[in-house]
């Protein structure tokens, strides 16, 4: 028979108000209501594809993609145009491996100050001034 929002948001492991907010950008259809008359009315009713879609935006958002990239992800599957879809993929490995290499830094900087802290208890700790100078 068909979900509510409320089960799709729930099998998709987001709000009812995100959902709406995707199907305002235009990432998930707006069904029909079912049952509705002249004087409105009805329910509206999420198939598995509208799960499978909502699970698709969630995972690319959790790979960074932006909502606009995968707005084209969408449109792109439904033209199967793969080598746009690879692009888009290699932009975000790179996005990716930028940050990661940020983090390391950030990382071993970290762990720099935290050896030196550890070192000596006296004088003010080196963590809270290099904080205090940035």
């Amino acid at each position: 028979m068909g979900r509510t929002i409320g089960g799709l948001a729930s099998q998709g492991g987001v709000g009812v108000e995100t959902v709406r907010y995707y199907q305002r950008r235009g990432l998930l259809d707006v069904p029909a209501r079912t049952g509705a008359s002249d004087l409105g009315g009805g329910i509206r009713r999420y198939g598995e594809e509208d799960v499978r879609r909502l699970r698709f935006i969630r995972s690319a958002q959790t790979a960074g993609f932006t909502l606009e990239q995968i707005a084209e992800l969408l449109a792109l599957d439904a033209g199967s145009d793969r080598k746009r879809a690879h692009a888009l993929a290699q932009e975000r490995i790179v996005a990716l491996d930028d940050k990661i290499a940020t983090l390391q830094a950030a990382r071993q900087a970290l762990s720099r100050l935290a050896s030196d802290c550890e070192a000596t208890d006296t004088g003010p700790c080196p963590i809270i001034a290099a904080f205090e100078a940035a």
